[in-house]
């Protein structure tokens, strides 16, 4: 049967804008001497670096999650509708990541230039071919680039998961728990025999296991898995899910710091499956402000380091009650990454999500109302 409709997961696009926002919190608290204010509001880590917000460091996890559900579920629509064109695959990855990705890297550059700041030259072709983790796991990111580690990532992880999704017939369960499970257990193995050790921060920047996660629930979902969507969709779950959420926005979330982000990654997906389904939905992020900031999640997340960068230029030497100035500078920046986003999504991204369409098999949408022709 021909496909009429695209598909539309409600309430993701609320879980992308949680993810986006939280991240650019989490970055801008850490640089508030910028600002002329203090980072370490929230405390401070073993290291003695600003603690930041802990839901916002986990926003990236839930990027992953999500990623992984989304992809996957859209690839396994496409197997059942035909064989997975994966040529057609990297084409609408390239035209969804490589424009924005490209362009704020030139754009910060020239500000790395004009302003004379020092970095890793070497460093330079890890992020041009998307391998921006390593310089990351080294610990020598370039400025304003250092959260394109997860980009790099995500593409990584889409170098062998389609060519899986399509050769895997049967068995693609049994394939996605065991590499999870043989790869946390390697993850824990790691951080005991070898703490500190670069080959420790593989496992903890690489987190193929929270894509893979979130791909997992794509797969039982897409098989109408009864047990899994009861036990994912019930209201204790979706009760705990969202207690976890509430533990991280209050800086208190800490069951075990191995596999903090593999838990976080686990509610992700119950989040996911109250959204969509609407079973026992909790908090409907089903709504018009939400939907609106995370079709323009993407530019948010990569944007913000230089919108963070120039509004401590502009707003540090502000004469304003510490207090006042904190929750201004907060809504200042946010309110200009929104912006630019926004900018960006309608004036950038928006050409190559249309010529992207040529290329899809299986169409989908960010939104609930589509355009006449998509």
């Amino acid at each position: 049967m021909q496909q009429t409709k695209p598909i539309f997961f409600p309430g993701l696009n609320g879980l992308r804008a949680l993810a986006a926002i939280s991240v650019v919190i989490f970055h801008l608290t850490r640089d508030f001497a910028e600002f002329g204010l203090d980072p370490y509001i929230f405390g401070r880590l073993a290291d003695g670096s600003p603690k930041g917000f802990a839901m916002a460091g986990f926003g990236v996890t839930i990027f992953f999650a999500l990623s992984g559900f989304l992809i996957t579920y859209l690839l396994l629509a496409e197997k059942q509708k035909q064989e997975i064109d994966i040529p057609k695959f990297y084409v609408r990855r390239i035209l969804r990541i490589w424009p924005l990705y490209y362009l704020y890297l030139a754009a910060a550059l020239a500000v790395i230039f004009y302003y004379s700041m020092s970095f890793d030259g070497k460093m330079l072709l890890t992020y041009t071919f998307f391998a921006a983790n390593v310089p990351h796991i080294l610990n020598t990111p370039l400025p304003f680039l250092r959260h394109y580690w997860s980009l790099g990532v995500e593409e990584q992880y889409y170098l062998f998961w389609p060519w899986a999704v399509k050769k895997i017939k049967k068995r693609l369960v049994y394939f996605v728990t065991g590499f999870i499970t043989v790869f946390v257990i390697l993850k824990i193995f790691f951080h005991f025999r070898y703490p500190g050790s670069i080959i420790e921060a593989c496992f903890d920047v690489i987190r193929f296991d929270c894509m893979l996660i979130g791909s997992l629930g794509a797969i039982l979902y897409f098989n109408k898995h009864a047990l899994f969507t009861r036990v994912f969709t019930s209201k204790i779950t979706q009760a705990i899910a969202w207690l976890v959420v509430v533990l991280l926005v209050l800086n208190i979330f800490h069951i075990a710091s191995i596999i903090d982000h593999e838990i976080v990654s686990v509610v992700t997906v119950a989040l996911i499956m109250g959204q969509i389904t609407v079973t026992n939905r909790l908090v409907n992020l089903d709504i018009k402000p939400c939907d609106f900031l995370g079709k323009i999640s993407y530019g948010i997340y990569v944007i913000h380091p230089l919108v963070i960068f120039f509004s401590g230029k502009l707003l540090k030497e502000m004469a304003m009650p510490a207090i006042l100035k904190y929750g201004f500078v907060y809504a200042f920046v946010i309110a200009a990454t929104i912006l630019l986003s926004w900018l960006s999504y309608n004036y950038v991204e928006k050409w190559f999500l249309t010529l992207k369409l040529k290329y899809t098999v299986v169409k989908s949408s960010n939104e609930r109302k589509v355009p006449a022709g998509a």
